[in-house]
């Protein structure tokens, strides 16, 4: 990822924020394979593991694919290790999770420098985060390792979209949120012999909100209204699209 000085997100808890309100995330990996292709990517809603306050260990996400991705394929078989236990890969990995909300931007939103200069041309604003990590992958359900990952990975993850995404919490008129164990056991059963556990060790995190920020103010303000506007015009809703202002 450019990271230029004015665009770059050096705070890594306003990262894993992003990471938290933006979960679906694309895994990408590149892995010498004689049946795939080496550059192989995946979107899959994650779960961020964060240490507590004291805790010595290391941010992980956490994730779960079809077995038959072909991407799975490739990380089995380059690897001299019995599927039914956790293999570790030797490359590193990369998760890109990307902001909710982008836009092209025309000269014509900015209305302070064009007027003044005519030195503007189009761009286009967005926010984005990455990270780079150990993959771990829980293979085999019917082991208890991998039964006990893969369980509690559902469970984790289907509440935070539940309450995070959904607002289903209980609450007032809100609805109860749907869990694993409404589900049949033995489907739940079959679906996790179907699918791999993902676990990455989170050694890098860096992420980029390019929001216009090196624009003067006027022009700022005119990216702001533009894009609601362009947004308004089409019966997209508008939500998320604010000013971000530079740090000083």
């Amino acid at each position: 990822m450019f990271l230029p000085d004015v665009h770059a997100e050096p705070d890594t808890e306003v990262l894993f924020q992003f990471i938290k309100e933006n979960p679906l995330g694309l895994l990408i990996t590149g892995i010498n394979s004689t049946s795939v292709d080496f550059l192989q990517c995946t979107h899959a809603p994650f779960v961020l593991d964060l240490p507590n306050a004291g805790d010595n260990t290391t941010p992980r996400l956490r994730a779960h694919v079809a077995k038959q991705n072909p991407q799975v394929k490739a990380m089995i078989e380059t690897l001299d290790t019995k599927p039914s236990e956790t293999i570790t890969l030797d490359q590193e990995v990369l998760v890109l999770f990307n902001g909710r909300h982008d836009h092209y931007v025309t000269p014509k939103f900015y209305t302070e420098t064009k007027p003044d200069t005519g030195k503007v041309v189009p761009t286009w604003n967005y926010s984005a985060v990455q990270i780079y990590g150990k993959l771990s992958l829980y293979y085999d359900s019917k082991t208890p390792e991998t039964g006990a990952f893969l369980g509690k990975q559902m469970h984790d993850l289907s509440e935070q979209c539940e309450r995070s995404v959904m607002g289903f919490t209980g609450d007032g008129d809100r609805p109860q949120p749907w869990k694993v164990s409404d589900a049949p056991e033995r489907y739940v059963e079959l679906l996790q012999r179907n699918v791999v556990g993902i676990e990455i060790e989170i050694r890098k995190v860096e992420g980029k909100f390019k929001m216009s920020q090196e624009m003067r103010p006027g022009d700022r303000e005119g990216v702001v209204k533009g894009v609601s506007r362009a947004l308004t015009q089409v019966g997209v809703t508008c939500m998320g699209i604010h000013l971000y202002v530079p740090r000083q």
